[in-house]
């Protein structure tokens, strides 16, 4: 089969096409307000593994996961009524059924490999989600997976090189970069 440039062009058009509405629709269907409140979750989180230890650290991350995922329920529930179009609704769905799996993935993935320490248990979860990170990136914007690399980078030194310091390394550099990301595509994406 033999495809012109013409209709090549088309076809990058029509992707490109797709892509700036899938932005616009994870910028209008509030996707930025969920990297912003995971980001102060994972804050507060990981500043608590850092200063506490056993169960403590636990019982912090298990309040704030319960906040996290109530709060999350409440602002998909309040972007459902903002946003009524029938391609948003079936966009949000996929993508908060994708992160459900991923989730759950995640969580069998620590079963199978046994006991496990709380910062190898933390590491699981960061690269859990780094990797739902770069699978929304394909998506929607490779600045996003450029973005998801570098945090894995920096996730894997602050693991090996500074074990002593790696609640705290997360907790400013995750933090900071969902909140981050999540202001990014509040300010930029509607308008790309």
């Amino acid at each position: 089969m033999h495809i012109t440039t013409h209709e090549a062009q088309e076809s990058l058009a029509a992707i490109d096409a797709m892509m700036q509405k899938m932005r616009r629709s994870a910028a209008e269907g509030g996707t930025h307000y969920f990297l912003i409140l995971w980001g102060v979750i994972w804050f507060f989180g990981f500043l608590g593994s850092h200063f506490f230890s056993g169960k403590i650290a636990g019982y912090i991350w298990m309040g704030l996961d319960i906040l996290g995922g109530f709060s999350s329920w409440l602002i998909g529930k309040a972007m459902r009524r903002r946003v009524r179009h029938a391609g948003n609704k079936i966009t949000n769905r996929r993508v908060a059924l994708f992160w459900l799996t991923l989730f759950l993935y995640c969580m069998l993935t620590v079963w199978i490999a046994g006991p496990v320490d709380s910062k190898k248990l933390a590491m699981y979860i960061v690269l859990f989600a780094m990797i739902g990170w770069v699978a929304m990136g394909f998506l929607l914007s490779l600045s996003i997976v450029r973005l998801a690399l570098l945090i894995t980078l920096v996730a894997l030194a602050g693991y090996f090189l500074l074990p002593g310091y790696f609640f705290l390394w997360m907790a400013l550099l995750g933090s900071g970069t969902m909140i981050g990301c999540g202001f990014f595509i509040r300010f930029r994406w509607p308008s790309s």
